[in-house]
């Protein structure tokens, strides 16, 4: 039986604005004594009325053009409803139809196009906080992210392995970064990863689809690796034993054990129409003008991938680049560049040197001049060339020859491989003080 995994992706991410979506409380919540940063707003009381913050509606829609979508000359927000703890008024404004953005598209390493459905605002809701009281067990709400501007990001279920949607996500979250609208900190809780997985089965009969299963709040890229792995392994299974296929009603939601690597049912999982969606009515509709949309484009950085092939054409090796890139120092980037037509440095070696943690990148407050100096000092310091004084180099590659006499003959009988051995003695005798390429040449010459 040929089993295909069928893997879409949402993801959540916390914006960093001053104040929140809808109200002007402040949106960083994190550390913050409970319940300190709310309003009638966000609180949802009587005759408190929303109002969009601009902010947040423009770092959506830079994310949606960095991600290639299509910008809705006409949005909206709707009221999602659930009655959940977590949400104080009952209902979440959320965006239903009518997004700010739509039909994009990512790449993956390998050149496989990843689509992404959507890309919507809405308000983050409250936290839960279960503790025991006074010996009873209760579920306490912080509302301090309740109201948070959130971006959700979801993809056609174009993934087809856990090592794709691993890398997708890292995609994701260095795009993000780049953008500068938000910092992503996993830990945080500030990038939140939801799998929607199932199974295309082929077998003599045709093709089977499992029910589809939604992995909620995942808070690592590790972890949703793993969830995914023992979802596909879990479903190929209960397929085998009971047959049941993917219908309208059987969605589930689980939740991830990290502690013991696998997914547990929380619920049934809601469709479209159990939120009732409608127009929220203190919000009106959005018409967004082209020529706003353009100039947002024309403000948006330089994103990963194109730093990376610009990199790999000055040179630097692909991988090297891409850890470069993900590492976001814009300063040590910024030097490479600098030093790319420098004929005194390998701009290779120099790009590897930092990767490796061998150059040290000092912090020193907006002063990049002083930093970029500190690198190329290091740089120099590390890519001196040792002695080369042949002979000098002679009577310390003599005495490595002779001190092995039994190699020396397998070289002349033709194991030619054994010239980095005493190439690698020779250095060692005169602790990495010489020229490699002098000794290299000398050891040919001498036992030729």
């Amino acid at each position: 039986m040929k089993i295909t995994p069928l893997i879409g992706l949402e993801v959540h991410l916390e914006l960093e604005t001053k104040s929140k979506m809808f109200c002007g409380c402040p949106a960083d919540h994190f550390g913050k004594k409970p319940n300190t940063q709310t309003c009638p707003v966000c609180l949802g009381l009587p005759g408190a009325l929303p109002v969009p913050n601009k902010k947040a509606i423009e770092s959506c829609l830079q994310i949606g053009l960095a991600l290639q979508c299509s910008i809705n000359t006409i949005s909206k927000f709707d009221r999602k409803q659930y009655f959940y703890p977590d949400l104080a008024k009952g209902y979440q404004i959320s965006q239903y139809d009518e997004p700010f953005c739509s039909d994009g598209f990512l790449f993956l390493d390998s050149g496989k196009k990843i689509g992404i459905e959507r890309v919507h605002l809405e308000e983050d809701t409250g936290k839960l906080q279960h503790k025991t009281l006074n010996g009873q067990k209760v579920t306490l709400v912080d509302y301090n992210r309740g109201g948070v501007p959130l971006v959700e990001i979801v993809s056609r279920p174009d993934l087809s392995s856990s090592a794709e949607a691993k890398e997708f996500l890292k995609k994701i979250h260095e795009i993000i970064r780049a953008l500068g609208v938000s910092s992503v900190d996993l830990e945080k809780g500030q990038m939140r990863l939801e799998p929607t997985v199932n199974l295309c089965l082929e077998n003599e009969i045709g093709s089977h689809y499992t029910p589809l299963v939604e992995i909620k709040n995942i808070n690592s890229f590790n972890f949703a690796s793993q969830a995914i792995e023992f979802e596909i392994t879990r479903q190929a299974e209960e397929f085998s034993q009971t047959g049941i296929e993917k219908s309208s009603t059987n969605k589930t939601t689980r939740g991830y054990d990290a502690v013991k690597k696998n997914t547990f049912l929380q619920r049934s999982k809601e469709e479209a129409k159990d939120y009732r969606y409608f127009p929220e009515p203190d919000i009106p509709p959005f018409i967004i003008d082209a020529g706003y949309v353009e100039k947002l484009r024309q403000k948006l950085p330089l994103l990963p991938d194109q730093e990376i092939a610009n990199l790999e054409k000055l040179g630097i090796d692909k991988k090297d680049a891409k850890i470069l890139v993900s590492s976001n120092n814009q300063v040590a980037l910024q030097t490479i560049k600098d030093y790319s037509t420098n004929s005194i440095v390998d701009i290779q070696k120099l790009a590897s040197l930092i990767v490796n943690g061998k150059i040290s990148i000092p912090v020193i407050a907006s002063d990049s001049a002083a930093i970029q100096k500190s690198i190329i000092s290091q740089y120099c310091d590390l890519t001196k060339i040792g002695t080369t004084d042949r002979g000098e180099l002679e009577k310390v590659v003599r005495e490595v020859l002779a001190t092995h006499p039994g190699l020396v003959a397998e070289y002349q009988g033709g194991k030619a491989s054994l010239a980095g051995f005493f190439v690698g003695q020779a250095m060692k005798a005169t602790r990495g003080t010489a020229d490699p390429q002098t000794l290299a040449s000398l050891v040919a010459d001498l036992l030729s």
